[in-house]
């Protein structure tokens, strides 16, 4: 990061805030953000505080930038303004239809806010409106959506929308059981939609990791994001994608630095992938498993090429 803002690579961090803040707050971010190299922002836009959102991040990148919605903050979104369970869910359809219509991907943070535990069948319209009936008469506005069968609800609204949808797992809010986010937990719902024409992007993953690259071996929708599990393991990251590696199929894992906040978290998000995957590949390439062309290859599949697929974005 210090090179980008005008200072030497190993600064001390007194010396590194005060450079950012004389260059304020707009140039440090259009300068880190423009630095990472990225061509195309997926932004989440369900996350909480006042983020840049996916116009402001395109402007200050040099970018392209689309949205991803949140299926639990649409839902609440539509419990604020809806006063009985019928508007709710009639509002919450018609929500999901408009959201599918301008977003690449819906996003849910089940496992999160229930665990990922989910019976994998679709919830049935009584089920549904006992469900809805109790939610709404206990919350106040802005109360969080947990209830396991609005969670299955909307992941399956999602999953007749023909977007691809995320799963969060894997490690997450501070004290979340990490148990709850096994993507293995996944295993029956993700079977149930198999064949349904609707992808399903797995989420960071780690320390279950290799258990997200075994879904994604067998099962042809399921791809694997390595995101947040490279950042989180820093110089640790190319054994993590290597173990990644050894069951995922090439053509199913995607980049991303799973950052939010800080535009250092962009840059440093994406030199930890190209470093570790310079790692994984360039090793492979000096051993005589792989040619330098098939490296190249599979480096560009993993870097845009799987994501410009699985999200349409041409």
């Amino acid at each position: 990061c210090p090179p980008l803002l005008g200072l030497e690579p190993h600064c001390t961090p007194a010396r590194y805030l005060a450079r950012r803040r004389e260059l304020g707050v707009l140039e440090s971010g259009r300068r880190l953000l423009r630095g990472s190299g990225i061509t195309t922002y997926l932004v989440d836009t369900g996350l909480p505080g006042d983020l840049t959102d996916p116009g402001e991040l395109a402007c200050a990148g040099a970018a392209e930038a689309r949205e991803i919605v949140r299926l639990e903050l649409l839902a609440e979104q539509v419990a604020d303004t809806s006063g009985t369970v019928e508007s709710f869910l009639a509002n919450l359809a018609e929500s999901v239809h408009a959201a599918a219509a301008n977003a690449v991907a819906f996003t849910s943070v089940a496992g999160v806010r229930h665990g990922l535990a989910l019976a994998p069948e679709p919830p049935g319209p009584g089920e549904v409106r006992g469900a809805a009936g109790r939610w709404l008469a206990g919350r106040g506005v802005g109360g969080e959506l947990s209830d396991p069968v609005l969670l299955r609800h909307l992941l399956w609204s999602a999953v007749a929308s023909g977007l691809p949808l995320q799963l969060h797992a894997g490690l997450g809010a501070p004290g979340l059981r990490t148990d709850r986010t096994d993507p293995v937990l996944l295993t029956d719902f993700v079977r149930a939609t198999a064949g349904l024409g609707t992808d399903l992007v797995l989420l960071h993953g780690y320390p279950y990791h290799r258990n997200a690259a075994h879904l994604a071996a067998v099962f042809p929708h399921v791809h694997v994001d390595c995101g947040a599990a490279l950042v989180r393991t820093g110089a640790r990251a190319a054994t993590v994608l290597a173990e990644i590696l050894e069951l995922a199929p090439f053509g199913k894992l995607l980049f991303s630095t799973g950052a939010q906040g800080l535009p250092e978290l962009h840059l440093v998000g994406a030199r930890l992938f190209r470093e570790a995957l310079g790692r994984v590949l360039g090793t492979w390439v000096a051993e005589g498993a792989w040619s330098l062309a098939d490296a190249q290859r599979v480096a560009g599949m993993l870097a845009s090429g799987n994501a410009h697929r699985v999200y349409g974005l041409g």
